[in-house]
């Protein structure tokens, strides 16, 4: 592990030991290499860099909305390939919160989630993608399972 030295006047410094105070955080250092990954992670996606993610979309919605509870299911089927699953809870008697896990091509997981918060009647949409590399891997799961080819997915930082 390399050791970095960052020089901060008194006031950043101040903010910045509040900040990871109030987080939890043991130390400057994880404080700082957490940083840093969101902000390396955040430039590849910008950049158009990471061909693979994963993501959390969630969403409130209202119950009511006309076939609304059809249109997104249908949508979900129709991106069975990058649904890994699914939250959901009522807020009321109208309105629910939902979460959905996509896994796959960046591009097509941003244009799901895209489609789905612009649906009628989804409200305060969030979208939170983790950039992803995958190395194809050689071996077998489970007992008695044949050895195959598949791809593993993993943060690459």
């Amino acid at each position: 592990m390399e050791r970095v030295t960052v020089s901060m006047d008194d006031a950043l410094t101040a903010e910045f030991d509040r900040l990871i105070k109030q987080r939890g955080y043991v130390n400057r250092s994880e404080a700082v290499r957490d940083i840093l990954r969101r902000f390396i992670e955040t430039d590849r996606l910008e950049q158009h860099q990471a061909t693979h993610c994963i993501a959390s979309v969630s969403y409130v919605y209202s119950h009511h909305e006309r076939q609304l509870a059809q249109r997104i299911a249908d949508l979900k089927h129709g991106h069975h390939d990058l649904a890994l699953a699914s939250l959901h809870a009522s807020l009321d008697h109208e309105f629910g919160i939902e979460t959905l896990l996509l896994r796959g091509r960046t591009e097509d997981v941003r244009t799901c989630a895209d489609k789905l918060l612009a649906e009628r009647g989804v409200r305060h949409g969030a979208v939170n993608l983790v950039p992803l590399e995958g190395a194809v891997q050689r071996h077998a799961h489970g007992i008695g399972s044949k050895v195959s080819m598949h791809t593993h997915f993993r943060p690459k930082t």
